[in-house]
């Protein structure tokens, strides 16, 4: 018998082919997203345990970490970025201050920040980096007589001497950066009454309550609890389950969201694979019929609201004998700039959707900020008052999402309009200041500080920051 030829043992360039496709439909398989939600509930169950163990309350850092806390168990958000711990790249953000969650570290003696990450990682770098460099920070602003907690903590199993060495040796910087935006540092300190000290919990550890008893005598703990186990293979290996399946929902979602999730989790988790896409746009249609509640404007500087356009008619008609409101409303379609201006105390301004309208900002801004400089500058209506002009005169700032684009108008007015925190109205002659990156950078802190679950986008910011320096206008 003849032994067999190369074509025999080689496959040929098909039968490759054929292998390839095998592979993909079957890591699709495995990534399906049923295997993701069931990973989900899988991992959620775990959280639940640690909160259970450990007796804090759950805050998830977003947007990953509400996919794998029930709503009803939610005490609120984070916003500690991975990116800002990133190897080389540490930092300090300025903008997300998260100076919200000392009031439930303070009334709690600590809090359990919920996150997960991607396959083959041990933790999030949000966790492992991002928030013990949070809490070295603020120990040094807010308890500078307690030396010994400044220093970094950080997960030795994740995070080596030399890069822990590294960041440390950045800390004081950070904390100049931290105070160049002038801090209420009395404020916050009122809020906890002791200092914040990380440690870190993951599937793969025993959890016991005592694991908390020696720190809690000294420190507020800060739990970072990464949800997902390890995946250290491929997912083919696991059965299914996938590690942090919350993540990266644009690519697998649909559309769906973290509280419909929850709110149809039997639902979904019994529908068969084939039928979810069909069924999570019918939950997300449903949900878009049953219209927006009306949002809540919230308060970002004295005189300034912001919220979603579901708030408008309720914005509209908020003028009374006591307080007069101006409206600007930034709509998700381009309009001319001819037809902005409604009233005297409306404007709705057409800047289209994502990224477009943040670009479009940057030409928008400067007949927003003349329609509510007119509006700040007109005398009072009530003349028998003998009060002057900045009497009860307000600014509703909305958009689609309520936490980008009108935030980023109410920093430009905040900058523009307004001589200080306490909103003293500018003079005319006043306005075209020499605004700077740093006092920007101040203000954007405080709306940061009072509206916690803002989010402007980069282009946001950086179109507001080109209308304010840019005297070319």
């Amino acid at each position: 018998m003849p032994g067999p030829t190369l074509a025999d043992i080689v496959f040929s360039e098909q039968a490759n082919h054929n292998f390839s496709k095998i592979l993909g439909d079957l890591k699709k398989s495995n990534l399906s997203i049923t295997n993701r939600l069931k990973s989900i509930q899988h991992d959620a169950a775990f959280v639940q345990e640690v909160a259970d163990v450990l007796g804090l309350p759950l805050v998830a850092n977003e947007r990953c970490g509400s996919w794998y806390i029930d709503p009803q168990l939610k005490t609120g958000s984070a916003y500690f970025k991975s990116t800002d711990g990133h190897t080389g790249q540490w930092k300090f953000s300025t903008r997300r201050l998260n100076f919200h969650l000392l009031e439930v570290i303070g009334r709690n003696d600590g809090c359990i920040v919920v996150d997960s990450t991607r396959r083959g990682k041990r933790m999030p770098d949000a966790l492992s980096k991002t928030i013990p460099i949070w809490c070295s920070v603020l120990n040094q602003a807010l308890f500078p007589s307690h030396p010994s907690s400044h220093e970094l903590h950080a997960p030795p199993t994740v995070v080596s001497s030399s890069e822990a060495s590294q960041m440390s040796s950045r800390l004081s910087y950070f904390l100049t950066s931290l105070l160049a935006l002038q801090p209420d540092l009395s404020a916050l300190r009122q809020q906890i009454t002791k200092p914040l000290r990380p440690l870190w919990v993951t599937p793969d550890d025993n959890l016991t309550p005592e694991m908390l008893a020696e720190i809690t005598t000294r420190y507020h703990p800060v739990v970072c609890c990464t949800s997902s186990r390890r995946v250290v293979g491929t997912e083919m290996s696991e059965e299914g389950y996938i590690q942090g399946a919350g993540d990266d929902t644009e690519n697998w979602a649909h559309g769906l969201t973290a509280p419909l999730f929850w709110a149809n989790q039997s639902q979904l988790l019994e529908t068969p694979e084939g039928e979810l896409p069909g069924l999570i746009e019918k939950l997300v249609a449903n949900s878009e019929a049953g219209g927006q509640a009306v949002g809540e404007l919230k308060t970002v500087a004295p005189r300034l609201f912001v919220g979603a356009l579901s708030a408008e008619a309720e914005a509209l008609a908020s003028s009374s004998n006591e307080r007069v409101v101006c409206v600007v409303s930034l709509v998700p379609k381009t309009t001319e700039k001819e037809t902005w201006e409604k009233s005297k105390r409306h404007m709705e301004v057409g800047l289209g959707k994502s990224k477009t309208a943040s670009r479009f900002l940057r030409e928008a801004l400067p007949s927003i900020c003349d329609f509510v400089s007119r509006f700040l500058q007109e005398p009072a209506a009530d003349a028998e008052t003998g009060t002057g002009r900045e009497t009860n005169k307000e600014v509703a700032l909305l958009c689609e999402s309520g936490r980008d684009l009108s935030v980023g108008v109410a920093l430009a007015l905040y900058c523009w309009c307004f001589v200080d925190s306490a909103g003293t109205i500018r003079s005319a002659q006043d306005q075209e200041q020499n605004h700077n990156k740093a006092s920007i950078r101040v203000k954007l802190g405080h709306i940061m500080t009072a509206f916690p679950d803002a989010n402007p986008s980069r282009a946001t910011l950086q179109s507001v920051n080109s209308f304010l320096m840019d005297w070319q206008k």
